[in-house]
């Protein structure tokens, strides 16, 4: 039998171009950057990063962009196999402005249609699903078909299994829904009518749910932090994992435990990859089994390290870097700059 993923994630992957020129408005913007993007793309590289052996389910368009994010994968030691291609659809590019400290917009480019959320069930390799320690999907690949019905397939075969009489496999430990709230890929935006109803039903099946308020928000119905987390255990999940921005992180589980951690210094250039650092941190403290206290401080100390850097994926932190943040207690020039002295 094949040796069991650490994690595999499955959704969103596309081209980041993001600005070298910060606070500079998009229109005037003359030179950019290339990067592998995607949110569950990046955790996935992000636990690259610290270690773990991880892969993604997506696809891309059949064009130049496509065979790049490939080899971006590939670089970043993430198994590509299940990354296919699609004809119809050009692979996804996404632009940002850079304002900090805490305005980044987004501007998605995925029509007519993105190739990820034409992820089909009969395509999934569901024994890998089944086996992997951490599953990742996220809610944009509940918002439109076949990817929302390939998510669900996958999450029912991971519940499925840890129902069955057998014993759970010992490497199993999590279902990770990451909330990730993309209004604009919703028919209906902030006032969708079916998005919280497609949220619950996916938490049904989670062990673990991450997000921030305006997320909690969509699946709860909650926007105060402890109601939100209260709210997702409630809708199963064993652990509730709430993003508050500069007030820190909130976790709490199942068994009464909970960790409100302050977060980490940091002068912030680019916030858009800190909550993939996160959520590849927090896979790593999960396999490794720490505390949950234990596991927030050192998922903040990444997401910070990612703050303090241009781009997503290429920025994402070596172990070393999220000990000697953790050890200064911010997140320095030094450590900003990355191993090779630049920033990345």
């Amino acid at each position: 039998m094949p040796e069991p993923y650490d994690v595999i994630t499955m959704g969103r992957i596309g081209v980041d171009l993001y600005p070298l020129d910060i606070g500079v408005p998009l229109a005037r913007v003359e030179t950019f950057g290339k990067f592998l993007g995607g949110s569950p793309t990046n955790v996935a590289v992000a636990a690259a990063r610290l270690g773990r052996r991880t892969a993604v389910i997506t696809r891309t368009g059949r064009d130049a962009f496509g065979e790049y994010l490939h080899q971006e994968l590939q670089g970043f030691g993430v198994d590509d196999r299940w990354v296919t291609e699609v004809e119809e659809y050009p692979t996804p590019v996404t632009f940002c402005e850079i304002f900090p400290p805490d305005d980044f917009p987004l501007h998605f480019y995925r029509q007519p249609k993105a190739p990820d959320l034409e992820i089909h069930p009969p395509e999934l390799d569901l024994d890998a699903v089944r086996d992997a320690r951490i599953f990742w999907m996220t809610g944009t690949g509940l918002s439109a078909e076949p990817s929302r019905a390939a998510t669900l397939t996958a999450l029912q075969a991971r519940s499925e299994s840890a129902r069955s009489e057998s014993p759970a496999p010992e490497f199993r430990t999590a279902t990770v829904f990451d909330l990730d709230w993309r209004p604009m890929f919703w028919d209906g935006g902030d006032h969708s009518s079916v998005a919280p109803a497609r949220y619950r039903e996916a938490l049904a099946h989670a062990t673990v749910a991450v997000g921030n308020i305006d997320e909690c928000e969509i699946a709860t119905g909650e926007r105060e932090p402890h109601a939100a987390a209260r709210a997702l255990l409630a809708a199963g999940v064993e652990l509730a994992v709430v993003k508050q921005g500069p007030k820190g992180v909130l976790a709490v589980h199942r068994d009464g435990s909970t960790a409100d951690v302050e977060p980490l210094p940091v002068e912030v250039v680019n916030g858009l990859g800190a909550g993939d650092a996160f959520g590849g941190a927090l896979c790593h403290g999960l396999l490794a089994g720490w505390d949950i206290a234990r596991i927030m401080r050192y998922a903040n100390a990444a997401g910070a390290i990612v703050a303090s850097r241009i781009a997503c994926s290429s920025a994402m932190p070596f172990p070393d870097e999220v000990e000697r943040a953790l050890a200064e207690g911010e997140v320095t020039e030094d450590i900003a700059a990355g191993p090779s002295g630049a920033a990345s």
